[in-house]
């Protein structure tokens, strides 16, 4: 299976740090493992959270990272300055455009119900066919083993189909699910 070109990642995850430290702890895993394979960093823009954790990582590897950010989320989610490129748009809609279209493929990690729309419409553009581009999750502390099971639910019970499911890939560790990301080929 020859490798995808995997030049720019968008990440999604929580503006918030969660109750667990560990989850700052993946993001920055996740940060060095992009940055050591030559890898931008796209994600929410940022500096609080399991976001604000994954842009300073990434920085401190020497990493590119680009951020996008609605207006209106410049002061709620406190905009991060020190990135490469800082992205302010007019809307969540706008964001989450931009983001694919600066983007390879997509990771979600640990966050809360923005998180989760993220992922759900990324994977719903893949589904359509509206974009041709690897979705991943890093499932570390079994933060998204709820959802797995509950997509392989809806595949059982005929909502979903198999190689819709098939979109998305999880894995436990930063490489593995990278490297499952660049061998990426389309399900069906």
């Amino acid at each position: 299976m020859p490798d995808r070109p995997l030049r720019s990642v968008c990440v999604f995850c929580g503006a918030s740090p969660g109750g667990d430290p560990g989850y700052a702890a993946d993001a920055a895993a996740m940060a060095r493992a992009l940055v050591e394979r030559g890898i931008r960093v796209v994600y929410g823009g940022a500096s609080v959270g399991v976001m604000g954790a994954l842009a300073e990582a990434a920085l401190a590897a020497g990493g590119e990272v680009v951020g996008v950010i609605p207006r209106h989320m410049v002061r709620n989610e406190v905009a991060h300055a020190g990135l490469t490129r800082l992205h302010v748009v007019g809307s969540m809609h706008e964001r989450k455009a931009l983001m694919a279209d600066l983007s390879d493929g997509f990771v979600a990690l640990a966050g809360g119900l923005g998180t989760l729309e993220e992922l759900a419409e990324i994977l719903t553009w893949a589904q359509l066919a509206l974009h041709d581009k690897p979705v991943g999750l890093l499932d570390r502390r079994g933060f998204f083993d709820d959802l797995l099971r509950f997509l392989d639910h809806a595949v059982a019970e005929g909502f979903v189909r198999p190689h819709h499911r098939a979109l998305l890939r999880s894995a436990d560790e930063p490489g593995p699910l990278l490297d499952a990301m660049a061998g990426w080929e389309r399900p069906g």
